[in-house]
């Protein structure tokens, strides 16, 4: 299965907080690189030095079922985009953002 590989500024603060905040589970983790793993969707991140590259980068990862109960999970940790809720979306998506700790966004959706 393919899955998103994201610029972290600390590869251990990035484990870490997929594991707290975002239910994922530590598969690998270096001070290069490091991978964790929810419902058989993997994330790596690879080291970088410059905040301009987490900063800018995104993912879209589809979920076939449970988006409003991802959000619910999600919301109490304040990992919520500021400029996102939970909506469908006239593409046909109902869908959500957070951000991580070195603001990397993760767009969550499913079909309508």
């Amino acid at each position: 299965m393919a899955g998103p590989v994201l610029a972290s500024l600390n590869i251990l603060d990035s484990v870490q907080f997929y594991e707290d905040k975002l239910g994922f589970r530590r598969t690998f983790c270096d001070e290069g690189y490091g991978i964790v793993v929810r419902n058989g969707i993997p994330i790596h991140f690879w080291h970088c030095d410059d905040k301009i590259f987490p900063e800018n980068t995104s993912c879209y990862i589809y979920l076939n079922k449970g988006v409003d109960e991802l959000f619910e999970e999600y919301e109490p940790h304040g990992v919520i985009h500021p400029n996102s809720t939970l909506e469908d979306h006239p593409w046909g998506m109902r869908e959500f953002a957070i951000l991580d700790n070195f603001g990397n966004l993760i767009r969550f959706g499913q079909n309508l």
